[in-house]
């Protein structure tokens, strides 16, 4: 198999994994902390992994996205858990890929911290300290990385400080890496204009703006470290039209506008969109509006829009990726280069 570096210069998509907790939760496992199913569960950790390879993913996720010190501490488990929990967690990843005989990328997940930040908060009466938040995921991203994954990916991002942040940590490894934020919905009064931003009220340009200044990282201009921006999760609970694909589909719009704007080299763009909004039936169980026959219809809008690397979040299943899998194969077209440009990659320690 060769380096993801070399592959994303391919014109052929990618093909991501879907949701997880949701797929513990549908085994009818619930824990204070997703991540301790890598020791308490570790055949439905698996078995999980194996599910999404077989309906065609390019790559799977850790079970990882709140495995960090600060939210094993939140969910009363020993923080030194985390480097076990990790090491187990790429194992249990490299196990699935093994078992099915396919050539899969492996993703190291790093997910938010549980709480507004010091850099976002201004303090930290309120923020949880930066330096904190960095050793968290510094922790993290050692375990993965000498567990083996094939790239990062940072994802749920509500700040996009944090995010820059995490990339400044996760680029020490020669790794490519992928950063997504997600996003909500706004509405400028003014204009009309729908413009998608974090909780901390984080655009599209401000996430360029904040990377290339490199506040935490010294001064480097971060964007010149990551290989993947996007999006990913999403679900606008009283906006159907902006949740799940369309959500999407959007999102990496502005994204692919914003990085024309700034006229920044074209980087491939990741998006991986929950199913809809969750709901609950009458036996008050929570279910998505979205299918996958739904989400997979979109596919095409989504290429065309720039989307490269693309896959589900929370509510996605197996049968979600299958179908992408199938739409995926079945079309013709790829990404669109941005403003006529071509892909090179980008040029570090990584090629």
């Amino acid at each position: 198999m060769i380096p993801l570096s070399e592959r994303l210069k391919q014109p052929k998509p990618l093909l991501y994994d879907g949701g997880f907790g949701s797929q513990l939760f549908a085994r009818g496992i619930e824990l204070p902390n997703s991540s301790v199913a890598n020791e308490l569960h570790p055949e439905d950790v698996v078995g999980i992994h194996c599910a999404y390879i077989e309906a065609g993913a390019d790559a799977i996720g850790t079970n990882t996205f709140v495995g960090s010190t600060l939210h094993l501490k939140m969910a009363g488990k020993d923080p030194a858990g985390c480097d076990r929990l990790a090491r187990a967690a790429v194992e249990h990843a490299r196990a699935a890929v093994e078992r099915s005989g396919k050539e899969t990328y492996i993703a190291g997940s790093l997910g938010p911290s549980p709480g507004a930040i010091e850099a976002d908060s201004g303090d930290t009466s309120f923020g949880i300290a930066n330096h904190l938040v960095r050793d968290a995921h510094r922790r993290l991203a050692d375990a993965l990385a000498e567990g083996g994954v094939d790239f990062f990916c940072i994802e749920t991002m509500f700040s996009a400080r944090e995010a820059s942040i995490v990339a400044d940590v996760a680029r020490q490894y020669g790794l490519p890496v992928a950063v997504n934020l997600t996003y909500k919905y706004t509405r400028d009064r003014g204009s009309g204009k729908v413009t998608y931003k974090t909780d901390w009220g984080h655009s599209a340009p401000d996430l360029l703006e904040i990377f290339s200044a490199g506040e935490f990282a010294g001064g480097e201009n971060l964007l010149e470290h990551v290989d993947m921006l996007g999006l990913n999760c999403g679900a606008e609970p009283r906006r159907e039209e902006h949740t799940g694909m369309p959500y999407a589909i959007q999102g990496i719009r502005e994204l692919r506008e914003a990085m024309a704007a700034r006229q920044i080299a074209p980087k491939r763009m990741m998006a991986y969109p929950n199913a809809g909004m969750p709901q609950l039936d009458d036996e008050l169980r929570s279910y998505y509006t979205q299918t996958p026959e739904e989400m997979a219809g979109h596919l095409s809008d989504l290429l065309q829009e720039g989307a490269y690397f693309i896959g589900g979040c929370c509510g996605t299943t197996p049968a979600h990726i299958r179908a992408f899998r199938s739409a995926l194969d079945a079309s013709d077209q790829h990404r669109p280069r941005p403003s006529g440009q071509t892909f090179q990659g980008k040029t570090s320690d990584r090629q």
